[in-house]
């Protein structure tokens, strides 16, 4: 049999890489606390609320209730304040609703008459007994209203932990919430070792504040068998994590190393026209991404059900050929090691000819929305991309009038905007001809000679440019066609090293 770990950090380690699991197995209910900090209106500061449930809903949790506080700061010690806390607490155990006396103790009762003191005793030991075992019963993790408190900031180990003990359930803060939905969706070995380098720098800070509630006992062992003179359990596991940091960059880097050759290698041989599709999580870009190119991507209504970048060739082809890149959404308050480590997954909008900047028009809180993706566009350098910005969900915002009314203030406040639902075949067909018309830009018209005796070209002639007008004489055929020029240029020169051959 597996033996327990020893020492505080294995414990905070197994708990924060075991997590995954125990959501899986132990109960899914949870609540969500947060403060309101001056400065965060009502409209933003519910917007996040919302967030949060989404992202709970993602990582399987049924929210049961929501508990905020408005503060000048966060309290030091738990997040929330003294009251806050006991009110959690007794809404988690079932206090209130188990014993509705609590709040109001009645009187005691007025012994009967000829009542002696041992009956007394007899009562109050039986009360005593009666009332262990109801807090025992409260307490249990299978009566109680929630096993886990998710916590909308990112607050220290410290702060947790507290918070943890004080109302008697786990605690995840935003960020941890978002790394574990990160490390369940993961798919590509890229992805996945992106999302442990973050987890496990997550986790460095929480195995120090282990040791310091663990005291002298979990801090330092030596002698035989021990890690030598000073060397702690908690100091330890943090290097085995920085050495598993050290590995797990150098496989990213291999990684990336093979995706820019891939790259290159399209590039150099199709000479492909590139679309990124990006935006806020769940606003529907897999959604679009399936409409516009006909693949089976993955399309669920939670946050983050993409993770890794899906590259699809659009439909129907065209001149030039263009590929269609999903990529993973983009979230406010994102954890700094993940927006750093997934830049690279981001690397196709980086380079893509074209931006699709998707939003979602049935969410009240776009406009918040679309700054958190323009930073994040400007963070991974792909301002200067060309961009269309696409509306999409339309088709959520209300009845027929709804809907007219919103794309009418959507196109006055982004002029040259695409107001769309991803559902709709006509409107999947208008950003169709968007693209073509971006890409059809930079194509050039010629007249290519092809001699009977180079008619292998054929093909690459059709499938590198739009043949306008054919016609043949004695010696070949001339070809009316457009393309861009680099693809025409080529051809004339294979042409000629073809008619130099014979």
């Amino acid at each position: 049999a597996a033996q327990r770990p020893r020492g505080p950090g294995r414990r905070v380690g197994a708990r924060l890489i075991t997590m995954s699991k125990a959501v899986k197995v132990t109960l899914k209910r949870a609540v969500v606390a947060a403060v309101q900090l001056p400065g965060v209106s009502d409209l933003e500061f519910e917007a996040s609320l919302n967030e949060l449930r989404e992202l709970a809903k993602t990582l399987g949790f049924e929210v049961v209730a929501t508990f905020t506080q408005k503060r000048a700061h966060f309290d030091s010690a738990a997040y929330l304040g003294t009251g806050k806390r006991e009110e959690m607490r007794r809404f988690v155990r079932g206090e209130a609703e188990a014993n509705p006396s609590a709040e109001k103790p009645r009187a005691a009762p007025v012994a009967e008459k000829g009542a002696g003191k041992r009956s007394e005793k007899r009562t109050a030991r039986h009360g005593a007994v009666a009332a262990r075992e109801a807090a025992k019963a409260l307490a249990d993790t299978d009566t109680r209203r929630a096993a886990f408190v998710l916590v909308d900031h990112e607050i220290s180990p410290s702060q947790a932990r507290n918070l943890e003990k004080e109302i008697g359930c786990d605690v995840m803060d935003r960020s941890m919430v978002i790394l574990e939905i990160f490390h369940r969706h993961a798919r590509s070995n890229a992805a996945r070792a992106q999302v442990e380098i973050a987890r496990l720098r997550y986790l460095a800070p929480r195995l120090r504040e282990a040791a310091k509630l663990a005291g002298p006992q979990g801090r330092q062992r030596s002698g035989v068998g021990g890690r030598g003179a000073g060397e702690g359990a908690g100091e330890a596991d943090r290097a085995k994590i920085r050495d598993r940091i050290a590995e797990l960059k150098q496989e990213i880097i291999a990684l990336d190393l093979e995706r820019q050759v891939q790259r290159a290698r399209r590039q150099e041989s199709q000479g492909l026209a590139r679309v990124a599709l990006i935006g806020y999580t769940n606003a529907g870009k897999s959604t679009l991404m399936r409409a516009l190119t006909g693949s089976e991507v993955l399309v669920a209504n939670k946050l983050f059900a993409t993770l890794d970048t899906t590259v699809r060739a659009l439909v129907p082809d065209g001149v030039p050929r263009v590929l269609v890149s999903d990529t993973v959404g983009f979230i406010k308050n994102l954890p700094h090691d993940l927006v750093a480590s997934f830049k690279s997954t981001l690397e196709e909008a980086a380079e893509a000819s074209l931006l699709l900047h998707v939003s979602d028009a049935s969410d009240p809180g776009f406009e918040r929305q679309i700054k958190v993706a323009e930073k994040v566009i400007e963070e991974i350098e792909a301002g200067k991309v060309p961009r269309l910005r696409v509306f999409n969900k339309i088709d959520r915002v209300g009845d027929a009038k709804a809907q007219a009314e919103r794309a009418k203030a959507l196109r006055a406040q982004f002029p040259k905007c695409i107001v769309m639902s991803a559902v709709d075949k006509d409107d999947v067909a208008k950003l169709h001809k968007a693209i073509r018309a971006f890409f059809g830009r930079r194509l050039v018209k010629a007249e290519l000679f092809l001699p009977w005796s180079a008619q292998q070209l054929r093909g690459e002639l059709f499938a590198n440019c739009e043949v306008l007008e054919e016609r043949a004489d004695t010696e070949g055929a001339f070809f009316r066609v457009r393309g861009e020029r680099k693809d025409i240029d080529g051809l004339r020169e294979r042409i000629g090293q073809a008619q130099g051959i014979r």
